[in-house]
């Protein structure tokens, strides 16, 4: 017996925090570097809304972020965008969405990420300290515009 034995692991929880609306412009294409074909999409606005519980976390996507991605040469994509979110109460949250993609494997599509919140002092700055893990969806062909949720990880 080890002592990895004696210790129950904890469980893990998680909680929706927001979902997003996020108007993408055209992929421009940057060429190929040593690590695979880059590219930028710029982030033109949006909106969110919070999960349950907190209807207070709804607001607008501000233009002027950016997506940028690299297709790898083993056929997985890696996105890491970076935005501003503004809600209501005129808090400004700085979101950064570093994205893994691989559809070289059968079933669901596999688009997860892990998302940093920078928040100012107030009522959200708690987002700043919490694991948010993400998920990603387009909302092609209905809308130029993909849908980002987030989720805080928890231990129940």
């Amino acid at each position: 017996m080890t002592h990895l034995d004696l210790i129950t692991p904890p469980n893990i929880d998680f909680r929706m925090l927001w979902e997003a609306l996020v108007d993408i412009a055209p992929t421009r294409a940057l060429g190929t570097g040593p690590l695979g074909e880059r590219r930028i999409v710029p982030i033109i606005g949006g909106t969110f809304r919070g999960g349950p519980g907190l209807d207070s976390l709804e607001g607008v996507v501000l233009p002027g972020g950016a997506d940028r991605q690299l297709v790898r040469p083993d056929g997985a994509k890696e996105l890491d965008a970076l935005y501003e979110m503004e809600v209501a109460d005129g808090t400004v949250l700085t979101i950064r969405n570093r994205v893994i993609i691989d559809e070289t494997v059968p079933g669901p599509r596999y688009a997860l990420s892990r998302i940093e919140v920078t928040a100012p002092e107030g009522p959200w700055a708690w987002l700043s300290r919490r694991l948010i893990v993400g998920t990603l969806q387009t909302a092609r062909p209905e809308r130029e515009a993909v849908i980002v949720r987030g989720f805080e990880v928890s231990i129940i």
